[in-house]
């Protein structure tokens, strides 16, 4: 068996399924509607020709062959049988159908042709409505209609079944229904695409303006953190300095000790203290070489250094010096907390 066989029995399979379902049902009434909304014109013109008229079984007078038909049964011709079936049988009806087919009808599958309609369903079974007829009956009739373009066999009950009885071989391949209907699918399928590309779009447009806000509040935090560091820096530089000022004693404090450390006959012509805590202190003294030794009794200086030699002053017969010290920490403390 080659390809072409298993497509065409696929093909086959397909269309049984698709014919009488409620699918279909609804698809050709939906296409009634949306036919029923244009001019007559353009009905004419996606319909591809004239519609397909009805013609009656038996033949009652001579008629036109050229448009296409479907041809009418009565209900005399065929047996019709409803059956109730289980829900599983739906997915596979006609070879289900085929395969007991003799146990419904007094026939076998391959003495007749036979078409099963999907009524309802309740719970785990379904209503079926089984159309048959007797293929040789069949062929009969469709010989006597030899000169008509049938697109189908349908059976008349009071009302038209909406069945085809026409065999597969027989039927149209490419019908104006047909095309119609691959067009009208290709339009849905454009626009469903259509629709998954602008909601696409309109994700994507969401997503870059959802990034934008992010980038503009993660720009504010980096600003808002750059503040933060500007003050946290500030406070940092501030508290330092405050740190540094109550450390170091004050300069009213030191000069009163510096009265009480320096002997006799010493008066200081300079006194400087830098932000390290470093004190300079030049002057003149009749004890010049003793200074060391009173300068460490003081306790807001600590290790107390001649800076260069000590020199004679001619004018005042004093020694000139030059001295260095440091401020001294727990002193300046003290200083504070007396």
């Amino acid at each position: 068996m080659n390809l072409n066989t298993y497509y065409a029995q696929g093909r086959a399979a397909l269309q049984r399924h698709w014919r009488g379902s409620g699918a279909q049902r609804l698809w050709q009434a939906w296409l009634a509607e949306l036919l029923g909304l244009l001019p007559p014109r353009w009905r004419a013109r996606l319909a591809g020709g004239a519609p397909l008229q009805v013609l009656h079984w038996p033949l009652d007078e001579p008629a036109d062959p050229t448009p296409p038909r479907v041809l009418v049964l009565p209900r005399s011709e065929v047996l019709v049988q409803t059956l109730s079936l289980p829900a599983a049988a739906a997915r596979d009806l006609h070879n289900v159908l085929g395969f007991e087919l003799d146990k419904y009808t007094p026939y076998r599958a391959e003495q007749v042709s036979f078409c099963a309609q999907v009524l309802g369903q309740a719970g785990n079974t379904i209503k079926v409505r089984l159309v048959v007829i007797v293929r040789e009956r069949l062929e009969q009739i469709l010989a006597a209609c030899a000169g008509f373009t049938l697109h189908g066999v349908d059976v008349r009950d009071g009302e038209r079944l909406g069945i085809n009885l026409l065999p597969d071989a027989l039927r149209p391949q490419a019908s104006s229904g047909g095309r119609l209907n691959r067009g009208l699918l290709l339009t849905c399928a454009g626009l469903l695409l259509t629709v998954m590309v602008m909601w696409l779009q309109s994700r994507e447009a969401l997503l870059i303006e959802m990034q934008a806000q992010v980038r503009q509040q993660q720009a504010q935090i980096g600003q808002l953190q750059q503040v933060r560091e500007t003050l946290a820096n500030t406070q940092g530089a501030a508290r330092y300095l405050i740190q540094r000022k109550a450390a170091q004693p004050a300069l009213a404090s030191v000069i009163a000790d510096l009265s009480h450390c320096l002997p006799e006959g010493t008066w200081l012509e300079q006194l400087e203290v830098d932000d390290g805590g470093q004190v300079t202190l030049t002057g003149q003294s009749t004890q010049a070489s003793a200074l060391i030794g009173q300068l460490k009794t003081c306790h807001s200086l600590d290790d107390p250094q001649f800076q260069g030699v000590i020199q004679p002053d001619g004018d005042t017969g004093k020694d000139h010096f030059s001295l260095r010290a440091h401020l001294h920490q727990e002193a300046a403390h003290g200083s504070s907390a007396d």
